[in-house]
């Protein structure tokens, strides 16, 4: 065992950090027209750097840009793609939480063209991010293509453009598989796929509104699994793929409940990555016993610390999970992080930067009392 040297790292992280104070405060100024696109940008460089620095300085091993110049973690990707649109009106996501509900309410998806890629998306944010970490690995995350489909379904995708659903499922894999070619192509030897779909699915509430649409909830796992791994399928060998799969992170609340157990045996057995990022921080996330399917060679990066509230975990209670966890999965085939980003959406979640670098060094600490350094 002891310390890994390719994706994903004994102590990793999930990708998105609180946004600094400057960095909302220049975004106000930009929508109020006080400053231009471009000082937003040279801001958002000074403050991407300075995360970088903070990633380094913690022990991690892999550095992203904090999600510095997006405002949600999967929209902003999402519309770039060529052929989707915003539609009129917006979706609306229940988030729950300890206090109560709150919704997200972001504009709504129109796949009204054919679907594929223009400008590689976030290329110019990743050289960035590239040229500028010292050393760790520099990791880009975007969403699954499962997320231009979940929240819609059929319903969003314009019939005059795809008569047969099974084209537009095509053309989102060939788009995906050439953003994938084209990050290789910049240096990109860590990229992680983002998706919520497939842990939402093991929530029966879930299922039912899939099934309520008219779509088959219960084998839309593997339509998804399969989707991925067309976009994966022609990565150079030198590229680290894994997917983190998140129950909802908006303002510290969430959206589904439920174990793995639904998905975890196609899941694990076929979807074509290196590691899987889990969610595990309390019991909505359920046991550990589907760890079981689990094939020899990939990787669990365990969400034991959570990025939703404040409090510092304890590393002999993080220990003791990881202890339960290696009675599904070999030890050496496991690693920690925290739950979910730290601000999925620009408003982040309800813990200061100081509570965010304490986690930060909790999980780095605790992955060297484990594996070893």
């Amino acid at each position: 065992m002891g310390r890994r040297t390719s994706p994903p790292f004994r102590a990793d992280h999930v990708g998105s950090l609180l946004r600094p104070r400057r960095l909302l405060e220049a975004r106000d100024e930009l929508a109020e027209g006080s400053i231009t696109a471009a000082e937003l940008r040279t801001i958002e460089d000074e403050e991407i750097i300075k995360a970088i620095r903070m990633q380094e300085d913690a022990g991690l091993q892999s550095a992203t840009d904090g999600e510095f110049r997006r405002a949600s973690w999967h929209m902003d990707f999402i519309y770039r793609l060529g052929g989707v649109s915003k539609a009129p009106g917006n979706m609306a996501v229940r988030f729950h939480n300890a206090a109560g509900d709150i919704e997200f309410t972001p504009a709504s998806i129109w796949v009204n063209g054919k679907v594929g890629i223009e400008d590689t998306i976030f290329g110019e944010d990743f050289a960035f991010l590239r040229d500028h970490v010292r050393t760790a690995v520099p990791k880009l995350t975007i969403p699954s293509p499962n997320m231009v489909h979940y929240r819609g379904g059929p319903a969003a995708v314009d019939t005059s453009v795809y008569p047969d659903m099974e084209e537009f499922w095509a053309d989102l894999a060939a788009a995906y598989a050439e953003q994938v070619r084209r990050l290789s192509a910049l240096g990109c030897t860590y990229l992680q796929f983002d998706d919520t779909s497939l842990a939402y699915l093991n929530d029966p509430a879930q299922r039912a509104e899939i099934a309520e649409r008219g779509e088959d909830a219960e084998h839309l796992h593997l339509r998804y699994i399969k989707q991925i791994n067309a976009a994966v399928s022609g990565r150079p060998a030198g590229m680290a793929v894994t997917t983190h799969m998140c129950r909802g992170n908006f303002r510290s609340s969430w959206v589904a409940s439920g174990g793995y157990d639904f998905v975890a045996e196609a899941l694990f057995s076929e979807l074509d990555v290196d590691g899987f990022f889990l969610e595990y921080d309390d019991e909505r996330s359920g046991g550990f016993e589907p760890l079981r399917f689990v094939p020899p060679g990939k990787m669990v990066v365990l969400g034991l610390v959570t990025t939703k509230r404040p409090e510092l975990e304890s590393a002999d209670a993080l220990k003791r999970r990881i202890d339960e966890a290696a009675k599904y999965v070999p030890l050496d085939q496991l690693c920690l992080s925290g739950q979910c980003g730290f601000s999925s959406t620009v408003e982040g979640n309800e813990l200061t930067h100081d509570d965010q670098l304490a986690k930060l060094r909790l999980i780095v600490e605790t992955a060297q009392e484990v594996w070893g350094s």
